[in-house]
Formats: C-alpha cells, structure tokens, sequence
C-alpha cells in the first residue's frame, strides 16, 4: 500500500535528495532541486510530497505555483515499483483542486516511451509546446551528453478523460485508420515518411536511454529527427492529441 503526504521536515527533504540521487545519479553536477528551496517551498504553500511504502521513501514531488493559476509540477521521481508515479500524480490533483487549481503542468523528454505513455495515455495529459534544449546539456547519468529537449505538458484537471482515468476507467487513443506514420523505427534508426494526412504519427525509439550508452550518433539521429518532426508539426499548430501502441504521438493536422 501506497500511502502519499506533504512532506514538511529537513529530514524529509534530506530523503527526497537521496531518492532523487539513486534515480538520476547527479554526481557533481546540479541537482534540479536543493534542500533549501524545498525548504522555501514548503514553507510558502507550494507543493512537496513524498510517496511511501511503509517507512520507505519510494517517490517524491515538488511543484510550485505558476502564471495562469496553474500548479507546474517541477520534478517527480520514483523507485521501480508500478504504481507509486500514479499514486504521486493523483495526489497532486486531489491537492491541486483542493486549492482552485484546473491546471497542472510540467515538463519530459519526448523520447521517452514509458514516460509520454504514462503522461498522455494514462493521465490524459497534453503536450502544449516543444522547447528545444529546455535545459542546456544535462551531466546526470540517465541524460549525460543529450541535449535536453522537453515537451511542456498541461494537464487539464476537470476534463472528462482525465476525470475517467482518475477513476481508473481505461480510455484508450486509437489513431484513425487513414493515420500515416510520419516518423518510424526502422531496424533502431528513425526514418521520416509522408506527412500528408490530416492525422499523422509520430514514433520514438524502443529505449532512448539505452541507445544513448550503446549508440550515441543513433540516439543523436533521433533526438534530431523528433525535434524536426513533432516540434515541426506543433510549431506548424498541430495538437498531440494521444499515445498509441505504446509507441506513436498522434497528431491532429490543423
């Protein structure tokens, strides 16, 4: 059993710094957060949670209030048991609206299976912008060497999929049928197709993190070839509107 609350104490926040430390092995460079501003956080009613398995610390949140009465979700890492992620995300909503909010937002690599699946197939997120680079060259051990593109997503708290999926009712993103993949994974390295329909898909690799310490000019090949294709066609006005087969964007051409 997963249980999740506010955190308040140094102690605390010393923990959430030692999980995020096992998870991103940040070595001498600059963690994303440091015990002073959760501290400063925490302190000012902004939001910083830790999920637990009994007296294990097994995940931690911080997110901070934002332009347009939103909550931005800043960072969030977990161990590898299932569930503790969608246990901190329904935390945070549950919080979120018990404060007005409608909006959460935060920010991952688009080239992340696990993690675009998760935000958009399970929570029904959106992704809203695709920022080239958001965070210059990163030096933690799951990014070394990558350049750090983001997709920033918005997660529209009251909407009708999303109230579903908190439920835990399943909604499932089926592409149309006349859907044409306009990126794919050919024998590990992206190929870009036509991109002529009005409903395009757009694929990522099987394990990006992988390719990056066994293959880094492929795991290059594809960070560029994503950035030009999905960042093309969202600058261009078209909507992400889901996560198919666990491997496509589906995007709706305007």
């Amino acid at each position: 059993m997963i249980a999740v609350r506010e955190l308040h104490e140094i102690a605390e926040f010393e923990r959430v710094l030692e999980l995020y430390n096992e998870i991103w092995h940040f070595g001498s460079g600059d963690p994303p957060v440091t015990l002073e501003l959760m501290c400063a956080f925490a302190h000012s009613g902004n939001y910083v949670a830790g999920a637990f398995d009994g007296d294990r610390l097994v995940g931690g949140s911080v997110g901070f209030f934002a332009a347009g009465g939103t909550l931005h979700s800043h960072i969030t890492g977990t161990t590898a048991r299932r569930g503790v992620g969608l246990e901190l995300k329904l935390h945070q909503r549950r919080w979120a609206l018990e404060r007005g909010l409608e909006c959460i937002t935060w920010t991952y690599d688009p080239l992340v299976r696990r993690n675009a699946h998760f935000n958009l197939a399970k929570l029904g997120a959106r992704p809203q912008e695709y920022l080239p680079c958001f965070y210059g060259v990163m030096d933690d051990a799951i990014n070394q060497g990558d350049e750090s593109d983001r997709l920033l997503a918005s997660w529209p708290l009251t909407a009708p999929h999303v109230e579903a999926l908190a439920r835990r009712e399943p909604y499932v993103t089926a592409a149309p049928q006349d859907a044409v993949v306009v990126l794919a994974d050919e024998g590990g390295r992206p190929v870009v197709g036509r991109a002529d329909g009005a409903t395009v898909l757009v694929g990522l690799p099987a394990d990006i993190e992988a390719l990056r310490r066994s293959d880094p000019g492929t795991a290059k090949a594809w960070r560029h070839a994503v950035r030009d294709v999905l960042g093309g066609l969202m600058a261009e006005g078209g909507q992400v509107t889901g996560f198919c087969e666990k491997s496509f964007y589906v995007v709706e051409r305007v």
